[in-house]
């Protein structure tokens, strides 16, 4: 799958169309699968099967163009920038190589550039999100003991 560098925010009539589209689809979200009828505006149609787990991502997306964000999507083994996975985890490209430097994250050289896996990106990601709830946890049961009022 090719990457498409282009974003494109979604109109105010593309999202409206999203909202409808996901009410429609999400009575079917329980499924484990899902049988579509396609009509195109060229006049073509056809039938497809969709697995339960793509419709959850189809609707997620909707819901996403719906609130006129704007969507990317990358597979999972795809290898990404440091910029691109700077911007994922929205902090500075230097922070991220020192990451990359640090062990942090595991990277591969290619040439003179690193790239990332958008899994170890996400695995950190969660790692990081994690501890920080856990810290927040544990702010929260000390401002509590202290009857500090939070």
């Amino acid at each position: 799958m090719a990457a498409h560098n282009i974003v494109h925010l979604p109109t105010p009539a593309e999202m409206e169309q999203a909202k409808v589209s996901s009410r429609t689809l999400s009575k079917y979200a329980d499924t484990d699968r899902v049988q579509l009828a396609l009509r195109g505006s060229n006049g073509e149609s056809d039938d497809l099967v969709l697995p339960g787990h793509v419709l959850q991502i189809l609707l997620d997306v909707l819901s996403e163009i719906s609130k006129g964000n704007a969507i990317s999507l990358i597979p999972h083994h795809q290898e990404v920038s440091t910029q691109e996975a700077a911007n994922l985890l929205n902090v500075s490209r230097p922070f991220l190589v020192g990451l990359l430097k640090q062990g942090e994250i595991p990277y591969r050289k290619v040439g003179s550039h690193r790239r990332v896996l958008l899994t170890d990106i996400m695995n950190y990601k969660k790692r990081v999100d994690q501890q920080r709830s856990l810290t927040l946890d544990e702010l929260a049961a000390l401002s509590q003991d202290e009857d500090m009022g939070y």
